[in-house]
């Protein structure tokens, strides 16, 4: 079972590497903020083909440029660059040339000591979303638009988290922790797997991408099937509080156990596909969003279609629902009690690894303390949405996503996640099956 979610990611990022030629976003912006240094002041200019190296470590920007009282004429700037889109010195400046030559050490000195290191060099920027012709909207459209689409890849964490929790507790009837340590053990998995390929010396992100997915669920799912097994299987047919007890120290384990593997500080790699894509424009605001943030939500809704088809025709989302509705009947009918409850554990853990590659992939960065925050707020979206529930859980994280969106988009940030435990408390004072569930605090049947 854990294959297919992994082979579904190698797929869909492997598949993407011919869609097109792929540019550093940031080697591109430092490239462009050059182009006004080079120029007479007051010029204007209207860029061209961008074009990479061939080994990755720099471009080649052909625009036309509009001197003051001059005809207009075309150049090119070439910039070099200390690593590729991949490596950790990429935006270290090394070389810059013209159709007049390269520009001398002095000039490369005074370039990036007294001009590329100012805020005004970014203000300048001829390739800024200033300069772009976009379809227009009202600014409050644009910046909704705006919310909405970053909340995408934080509804796919939480959904896919969510919906691991109602496998479980669906199943048995049990609420087990630690799936934002899986998680967050799956996101260092997708570190190696990027790591690795930079130093195999993978030409393009998507490479480092796929192998970043496999790595993770298959960590992930290593150490998900570890814990079901030792830790929560043995306990599974008696009271809820000793399956709470125990995985509540299997949760602080696995984060002191990341502690001690990883260190304190935050994990990071160089992020890739962040280049903003402009949408609408709004007054003087332009909504935008990344390439990443599409794929890794893209990722995020074929593993939920694929995880409620399985549900519904497969042999295991069977015998899932059958134990589910009438433990002792489906036993008689075949059901392996202990055999359900460990792939379904399997399958709840591939899908934390699928939202630590996320974490990963979209952030750039992991640490051991991500685990708690996200396995709470997962464990939030999937009591609003009706825990016990695949499809709730699911639709509980993207409440919770936009949820979260919203609030930071109109009030203080630092009283968020109060906002988020508010709204558990409401939801269960009103509606205790969930917003997609029961009125009671049964669980909803799959």
């Amino acid at each position: 079972m854990l294959r297919l979610p992994a082979a579904l990611a190698a797929i869909l990022l492997l598949a993407l590497a011919s869609c097109s030629t792929l540019i550093d976003a940031d080697q591109a912006r430092l490239c462009r903020e050059v182009i006004p240094a080079i120029n007479p002041a007051g010029s204007t200019f209207a860029l061209g083909r961008i074009t990479p190296s061939e080994d990755r470590r720099g471009l080649r920007i052909v625009y036309r440029a509009q001197p003051p009282d001059e005809p207009p004429r075309t150049r090119f700037i070439q910039c070099r660059f200390a690593g590729d889109s991949l490596s950790r010195n990429r935006q270290e400046l090394t070389g810059v040339a013209t159709e007049q030559g390269e520009l001398g050490e002095a000039a490369m000195f005074f370039l990036r000591r007294f001009y590329l290191s100012q805020a005004d060099a970014a203000l300048d920027d001829p390739g800024g979303l200033d300069a772009l012709a976009l379809p227009t909207v009202s600014k409050p459209v644009a910046y909704g638009l705006q919310q909405a689409l970053g909340a995408l890849p934080q509804a796919a964490i939480y959904g896919l988290l969510a919906a691991a929790y109602s496998l479980i507790y669906g199943l048995v009837g049990r609420i087990v922790f630690g799936f934002g340590e899986i998680a967050a053990i799956g996101g260092y998995g997708a570190l190696l797997g990027m790591t690795l390929m930079v130093q195999l010396g993978a030409r393009t992100p998507f490479a480092g991408l796929a192998l970043a997915a496999v790595f993770s669920i298959y960590a992930a799912g290593v150490f998900g099937m570890a814990s079901g097994r030792l830790v929560v299987a043995p306990l599974i047919s008696g009271p809820g509080l000793p399956i709470l007890i125990a995985t509540t120290g299997l949760m602080m384990g696995l984060s002191e156990f990341q502690r001690l593997a990883q260190g304190n500080d935050l994990r990071w790699t160089s992020p890739v596909l962040n280049a903003p894509l402009p949408l609408v424009r709004g007054g003087d605001f332009v909504a935008t969003v990344t390439p990443i943030a599409l794929i890794v939500s893209a990722l995020a809704l074929l593993a939920a279609v694929a995880l409620l088809l399985a549900m519904r025709f497969t042999r295991f989302g069977r015998a899932w629902r059958a134990f589910a509705d009438d433990p002792r009947t489906a036993a008689l009918f075949g059901v392996d009690p202990r055999g359900i409850f460990l792939l379904t554990f399997a399958v709840s853990a591939a899908l934390a690894g699928l939202a630590g590659f996320i974490i990963t992939a979209y952030w750039g960065g992991v640490g051991y303390g991500y685990g708690l925050t996200l396995g709470l707020k997962a464990l939030v979206a999937a009591v609003i949405g009706g825990i016990g529930s695949v499809g709730g859980g699911l639709a509980g994280g993207v409440v919770i996503g936009l949820a979260e969106a919203l609030w930071s988009a109109t009030m203080p940030l630092e009283s968020r996640d109060i906002a988020i435990y508010a709204l558990l408390s409401i939801t269960l004072a009103l509606r205790p099956g969930g917003l997609f569930g029961w009125r009671d605090l049964l669980p909803r049947r799959v």
